[in-house]
């Protein structure tokens, strides 16, 4: 019995950070990455612990039988969770509502566990080794939940179904626990029958998993769905509106079809045009190959070198018909390499010099992508450059987070380069930015604008610099590792533009 139970302090420690890490990622899916979010769902399940802790101090008799309905409880709640959280999001006008109630219910069951083991093995095992084994296992079972979920489960199986497995192995340490836990005949037909429901209920929720993510993402978009693929690092989305495709990574628009080409030809064009000579280019991000079409337009360019970290993105734009067509088949043309890696291990690993170098990133809104803005990551960036070198940098919205904007131009400033802040409207995302920037001082265009190019023109490449006093220069820190200040920047401004 003894050995038994302390193999359950490990799976039911396991179970518990699941439940925690799904809470935590599936907000942040749906609401925005954004440190805040994550941090404050942490803060309430931990201290919702505290709570479920202190409250089991009144759960005096029948102890082994409150223990076993608590795990019941757990595995159906928490192995409910997930889809409960996405199905809740479309039908509801307040999400946080139902984010927080569960994680406060979860966190409150989770934090009575361990004190009500503890009781239960009193008897049975000394003071000293009561504590030194169960609170081992406890921080062990929290070790493996917190690197299998993100390397395995999450991608591999997806949330829904992560969750509903864990609420099995939740609920069937509970129904083991009837067989090593004293209970009389009555009592353990009794559980024996309440495991059979709950672990009934989980299964089927299971084995639907994907009918209830599919419908529960055909309720956060208003176009059809014609295409979702989980990766190891996303959840690849494309939907359809007659002839208007969108991209969408872990719910969040990437671009319209519809006027992509105004972000990609600014992104673009201005940094090949500011070099004399481009011949060597680098694209970091950008795996749907968009940017890379821009680049292919102009003739000096012989070869294009892509840095995507998912090799499944940049697949899918090298082989779906529909994302070729709007690529214009950028990712299979000779000039261009593939690198699927992380761009910062990549740039500190390479020896070659590019002419232009085009930075793609999502926006910094945690400090995992935010190290990609810092002035360590510019300073690398700045060793793969020649005198001549342009580099161009997608930098958020100015309109919406104008702080954020300028940081990046200050933290590419305060890295040794001169700059030329850009903008332009895009009709999906509103006003967005992009910072020019390069180790010479005084960039000029070329002449030379391609021709095919349906927003670009002499006129607007030269209006591209020139700010109205709502998207003016304001007074910011530079981003550095040590303090992430454009992650700071980018949560508070995009938090206050959604309240």
């Amino acid at each position: 019995m003894q050995r038994a139970l302390l193999v359950s302090v490990l799976i039911l420690s396991s179970c518990g950070l699941v439940y925690e890490l799904l809470a935590g990622t599936v907000a942040s899916y749906l609401l925005g990455e954004t440190v805040t979010q994550f941090s404050l769902v942490i803060g309430i399940y931990l201290f919702s612990m505290g709570i479920g802790s202190w409250l089991s101090r009144y759960l005096i008799q029948d102890l082994v039988g409150k223990f076993l309905e608590v795990e019941l409880a757990l595995g159906l709640l928490g192995g409910s969770s997930a889809a409960i959280l996405f199905l809740s999001f479309g039908h509801t006008k307040i999400f946080q509502i139902p984010l927080f109630v569960l994680v406060v219910c979860i966190g409150i069951l989770v934090g009575m566990e361990i004190p009500l083991l503890l009781r239960i093995l009193q008897k049975k095992l000394g003071f000293r080794d009561l504590v030194s084994k169960v609170l081992s296992l406890d921080y062990a079972g929290a070790l493996i939940a917190s690197l299998t979920f993100p390397i395995f489960f999450a991608p591999k199986i997806g949330m829904v179904r992560t969750s509903f497995l864990f609420g099995i192995l939740n609920a069937g340490t509970a129904l083991w626990g009837t067989w090593i836990l004293p209970l009389t005949k009555r009592e353990k037909s009794r559980f024996h029958a309440k495991s059979a429901i709950v672990l009934t209920i989980l299964t089927i929720g299971f084995a639907f998993s994907d009918y209830l993510t599919t419908y529960s993402e055909e309720s956060l978009y208003t176009d059809e769905i014609i295409l979702t693929k989980q990766t190891n690092f996303q959840r690849i989305i494309v939907t359809r509106y007659k002839n208007e495709l969108r991209l969408f990574l872990n719910g969040h628009l990437q671009f319209s079809s519809r006027d992509e080409y105004r972000y990609h030809e600014v992104l673009a064009h201005p940094a090949l045009l500011a070099h004399p000579n481009p011949r060597k280019v680098l694209v970091l991000g950008g795996g749907d190959g968009l940017a890379v079409r821009e680049i292919l337009k102009h003739p000096t360019v012989q070869s294009v070198t892509l840095v995507d970290l998912d090799p499944e993105m940049t697949k899918l734009f090298s082989e779906q018909p529909l994302l070729t067509q709007i690529n214009q088949g950028s990712l299979s043309d000779p000039k261009v390499k593939i690198e699927n890696a992380d761009a910062f291990l990549w740039l500190e690993g390479s020896t070659d010099t590019f002419d232009v170098v085009l930075v793609d990133f999502p926006d910094p809104s945690n400090f995992s992508i935010g190290k990609l803005y810092t002035t360590a990551f510019y300073r690398i960036l700045k060793r793969r450059l020649n005198s001549f070198s342009v580099v161009e940098i997608q930098s958020t919205s100015p309109l919406f987070a104008r702080q954020s904007f300028w940081c990046i131009d200050a933290t590419l400033r305060e890295s040794g380069f001169y700059t030329k802040p850009l903008h332009v409207y895009v009709p999906s995302f509103g006003e967005w930015g992009f910072v020019l920037a390069s180790p010479r001082r005084n960039l000029t265009y070329r002449n030379e604008i391609p021709e095919g190019l349906r927003f670009l023109n002499t006129t607007e490449l030269f209006s591209l610099s020139e700010f109205p006093l709502d998207m003016s220069k304001v007074e910011v820190e530079s981003n550095h590792l040590n303090n992430q200040a454009l992650v700071r920047y980018y949560d508070q401004e995009w938090n206050k533009l959604l309240d």
